[in-house]
């Protein structure tokens, strides 16, 4: 009888298939790259999610996250993306944590939770991504951590890096520099060496003591580009799980 893992058990075998079974992944953020991560790792056969996101599902969210539609608008993303979950695959449990990640209390609450035996960072704010960095290296979790999506046009420029040999991405940068001064070493990430473009409209954002005006943003993002960064975390996620990773 045809099963949702047919196709995954040509290339990766029973064996492949037992080990994305038994493990845990921890995704944090469940915007347009963490939701389609989560998505690739449930359909990839990942027995045990782990899911953490502080927000609700806006309009402005339809065009790029796998969670976002017109019936979800206004329901927290931990829960649209658990029920997603449990349609694509019904055996995977999930673990789902709707809160603001504090970068202060990053070990009470993350380790509050199951023991992953991967975590992704897909989050944006560099503040929580640096502690969280700092807590996978001090309680010895794999971790990967998306860089910066947006203004940015060409998914072929996305790279996988050590943090130490990232260049061009604005939020590399500030993490790199960051990292170096914490002790944060070898941090791994998913980050783009394309030069991000100036946005349209950029100018009528800024307010004239140079914050963005409230409601207004200044990054842009494209309809694939965050979800093939989310697809690329996962591939290299199951890659790693299964043993068919890179060094």
């Amino acid at each position: 009888m045809e099963t949702a893992h047919d196709r995954s058990r040509l290339i990766l075998g029973d064996e492949g298939l037992a080990k994305l079974q038994d493990a845990a992944v921890m995704v944090l953020g469940l915007g347009g790259v963490g939701s389609a991560c989560t998505e690739t790792l449930a359909r990839g056969g990942v027995g045990s999610l782990i899911l953490v996101d502080r927000d609700v599902v806006t309009p402005s969210n339809i065009n790029r996250q796998s969670l976002a539609f017109q019936s979800t608008v206004g329901e927290p993303k931990t829960e649209v993306m658990a029920r997603m979950v449990a349609d694509i695959n019904p055996a995977c449990k999930v673990t789902a944590l709707h809160a603001f990640i504090d970068k202060d209390r990053v070990s009470e609450q993350l380790g509050a939770l199951p023991r992953p035996d991967y975590v992704v960072d897909a989050i944006d704010t560099i503040a929580q991504k640096l502690a969280i960095a700092a807590w996978c290296q001090e309680t010895n979790l794999p971790l990967i951590s998306a860089m910066g999506g947006a203004n940015k046009l060409d998914p072929t420029r996305l790279r996988f890096s050590r943090i130490e040999k990232t260049s061009i991405d604005p939020i590399a940068r500030i993490v790199r520099k960051e990292c170096r001064k914490r002790g944060i070493k070898n941090l791994m990430v998913l980050y783009s060496d394309e030069q991000p473009l100036e946005v349209l409209g950029k100018h009528e954002a800024i307010d004239e003591n140079g914050f963005v005006r409230e409601g207004a943003s200044i990054l842009g993002t494209m309809s694939y580009f965050p979800p093939i960064m989310g697809q690329m975390l996962a591939s290299r996620v199951i890659r790693d799980l299964v043993g068919l990773g890179q060094p």
